[in-house]
């Protein structure tokens, strides 16, 4: 099976690296009078915002069940990663695009083009290591699948928000250095305005996605089809257990939740059936960390 990646190191790596991005870009914004820049400025604040948000609803997750919320508060951060691509959404995608429309209307020409360049090569570099954090942790988790359908599969979902963020973040400097390098070498400021433009709408698609599959989680969701292959295997495997009829498992937040119903073997009946049952919860539990929650209905016909 595939590993859970460490979703707190990935967002502190994204955190350290969008905060020392930031601070370089407004200083050039403020000095160049680059849209582009400022857009980006703009983008890499909204990522440090995006990242406390993701912190907190990991720290929400790990609540202890309570009489209101009795399987726990692990889909808590469901809600955040939504309310994060919700803001990539506005916060980045709409100003962006704001901004380029602003100046398509109203160029101004650039100041200190070369300082802009220097300061985006710099955020190319300090993105790619938040990137380079981010790819270690997403590897564990996706085994052999591609990135995409990692990107599909995967019940992390501040993972699936670092790396939506991080992809964005470089397409997007990527743009804003082409951008301002097209205008210090043309002195056409439309190319500024441009570039952009297509950060935002980057930042659109890029949070699109992310909000549609954190909306499924969000909704909820099944574990991964790798981990309910692997349960029905072990259940299968068990020798208490004549025939599984159904296997439900719900993803909430780091945890899973597992009901079981199945025929047990021969005749077993009252202290025996329930021993037999403790033995498959407690054997189940300790072959899966992730599974938390275990209920089991003995029957004769599904």
């Amino acid at each position: 099976m595939s590993t859970q990646a460490d979703s707190l190191k990935t967002i502190f790596y994204a955190l350290g690296a969008n905060f020392a991005i930031f601070l370089t870009k407004a200083g050039a914004a403020a000095a160049t009078g680059s849209g582009a820049m400022f857009a980006e400025a703009v983008h890499s604040l909204a990522d440090c915002a995006n990242q406390l948000l993701l912190l907190l609803g990991l720290r929400s997750a790990r609540r202890a069940a309570s009489e209101e919320h009795p399987l726990g508060e692990g889909k808590a951060v469901y809600f955040w990663s939504f309310l994060v691509a919700l803001l990539l959404f506005s916060v980045g995608g709409a100003f962006s695009i704001w901004e380029g429309l602003h100046k398509l209307s109203h160029p101004e020409p650039l100041r200190w083009p070369w300082l802009a360049i220097g300061v985006l090569g710099f955020g190319v570099v300090a993105e790619s290591l938040s990137m380079w954090g981010c790819l270690r942790e997403v590897n564990k988790a996706r085994g052999d699948k591609s990135l995409w359908r990692w990107f599909r599969d995967s019940r992390q979902s501040e993972l699936i928000v670092v790396f939506g963020e991080d992809f964005a973040a470089l397409c997007g400097l990527s743009f804003a250095l082409a951008a301002v390098s097209l205008t210090a070498i043309t002195g056409n400021p439309l190319y500024d305005a441009a570039g952009t433009l297509a950060i935002g709408v980057l930042l659109v698609l890029v949070a699109i996605f992310i909000a549609i599959e954190v909306k499924a989680l969000l909704i909820g969701q099944s574990a991964d089809a790798e981990l309910r292959r692997d349960l029905r295997a072990f259940l299968d495997a068990r020798d208490e257990i004549a025939e599984v009829y159904r296997l439900i498992t719900l993803q909430l937040g780091p945890d899973v939740m597992v009901a079981i119903k199945a025929r047990m073997q021969g005749a077993a009946s009252g202290d025996e059936l329930i021993a037999a049952i403790n033995a498959v919860e407690r054997d189940l539990k300790a072959r899966f960390a992730q599974v938390r929650w275990s209920f089991f209905e003995p029957d004769i016909a599904d």
